[in-house]
């Protein structure tokens, strides 16, 4: 059954140019408007979609062709259906894609993919007649989705001076420009931005960006181009329901926020409870759990807050010592070695985890199975990412990572039976039957104990 979905995706020239400030700018201009409005992200970000949801009120989504698998991306837009717009956030530069080779998985290939008209951001400063000759290439390189372009900092004054050298040498919509703002700009750190929930003053940021946009953005020219976008063909594929009656508790607070909401969907969908809990915050485990999920996150910002919350540690480690399966993926395996940066912590995979000052590893990589344990049997794989500065002394050997178009591979995660603790992140949409391994045995134990 077809559905009608006005969508945008919002691509860039590349990292930097100002695809976050303008797909927030957008999605608070139209929420003011009072615009039923759904967010997107291409590729594994976690932050920006912390953005967006905080905008918007509700979970924004991961498209992603290597986590999720290339059928499954136009399925997952799926929760686009039935809004007034929504808006799809690019990644890196529009065409850059796997192991940087190739544009699969880009920004370019999930517009394809989706069939979405995408308006191209650019930092236009310093530039004139080569802004058309750079526009020309993004153009001519591959097939491609591009409809128009939103100019970055520059004054909206300069925007009809710019309409007449893009329309007239490319053929593309000049949709406005957005001015700099330092008042609007967001702190990074060593994973990226700062998370959504720690800036204070994060709703008068948006509210002025949105500002800006009215100001200086076509927002009804906009709309009207995400109204041309083919009707949803495509229905999210069936899951086995296998875990009615089961209790996953779900680590969820300013240390563990890295997690994919339709990846949790693909577990709820399997008839499994969330169930969230805080470690930072939380005396204890909730009561009668099957299993544990303990995503990724800040736990170092956190680890001495973490370190004297004894109760909660030594329930996670009585509750993993105990059986109940467990996932534990980057920040939350931090949460499971002796220590982290000098802190005491759980103490279920040993070793002692600090932070580095560059990334230890970076990107998409295959997971294959050197034993059987909870997530697979021995030869199958995961799709995974991995994206973190701490460095662990104990990182595992029970599967062998790959990293795609390359020779490059390692040994890491601690699994067995009942866990599956590493650096590596999964996503649940592109690993069902990971899932359905996991809440069979989370079926298992909860059988076991006879509840």
């Amino acid at each position: 059954m077809s559905a009608r979905a006005p969508r945008l995706v919002i691509g860039g020239t590349g990292s930097g140019c100002g695809k976050t400030t303008i797909t927030c700018a957008l999605l608070q201009a139209f929420v003011e408007r009072g615009l039923d409005t759904a967010a997107f992200k291409c590729g594994p970000d976690y932050i920006d979609p912390m953005f967006h949801s905080r905008i918007i009120g509700t979970r924004s989504r991961n498209l992603d062709a290597f986590l999720c698998g290339r059928e499954q991306v136009p399925a997952l837009l799926q929760h686009s259906a039935g809004h007034d717009i929504s808006v799809i956030e690019g990644v890196m530069g529009y065409y850059d894609g796997l192991a940087g080779t190739s544009s699969e998985n880009s920004t370019a290939d999930i517009a394809r993919l989706t069939q979405s008209p995408t308006v191209l951001v650019v930092s236009a400063k310093g530039m004139s007649l080569t802004l058309a000759a750079l526009l020309r290439g993004f153009l001519q390189f591959e097939q491609n989705t591009i409809r128009g372009v939103i100019l970055n900092g520059i004054s909206p004054r300069m925007t009809d001076y710019y309409a007449g050298i893009v329309e007239q040498n490319t053929g593309l919509s000049v949709f406005g420009a957005m001015p700099t703002d330092a008042a609007c700009a967001v702190e990074s750190r060593h994973l990226g931005l700062v998370t959504a929930g720690e800036i204070q003053n994060l709703k008068q940021k948006m509210q002025a960006l949105a500002r800006h946009a009215r100001d200086g953005l076509q927002l009804d020219a906009l709309l009207a181009l995400a109204r041309t976008a083919p009707e949803l063909q495509e229905q999210l594929p069936p899951v086995p329901v296998c875990g009615t009656g089961l209790r996953i508790g779900v680590a969820r607070d300013e240390a563990f926020c890295f997690d994919y909401a339709d990846s949790l969907d693909v577990l709820t969908r399997m008839g499994a409870q969330l169930v969230p809990f805080s470690p930072l915050h939380d005396a204890h485990l909730p009561e009668k759990l099957d299993g544990l999920y303990l995503c990724g996150g800040y736990p170092e910002l956190y680890a001495q807050q973490l370190g004297d919350n004894r109760t909660m540690l030594a329930d996670i480690r009585a509750a993993i010592a105990g059986g109940m399966p467990t996932i534990a993926e980057c920040g939350g395996f931090l949460l499971l070695h002796k220590t982290l940066i000098g802190v005491p912590m759980a103490d279920i995979c040993g070793g002692t985890a600090q932070m580095g000052s560059r990334l230890k590893q970076f990107g998409y990589i295959t997971l294959t199975a050197n034993s059987d344990s909870l997530l697979c049997r021995q030869g199958e794989t995961l799709t995974a990412h991995e994206f973190h500065y701490a460095q662990s002394t104990q990182p595992g050997a029970d599967f062998s990572a790959q990293k795609p178009l390359r020779t490059r591979g390692w040994q890491c995660i601690h699994a067995s039976d009942t866990l599956h603790a590493g650096y590596p992140h999964i996503h649940f949409a592109g690993n069902v039957p990971a899932a359905q391994r996991f809440l069979h045995r989370c079926q298992t134990y909860h059988q076991e104990a006879k509840r």
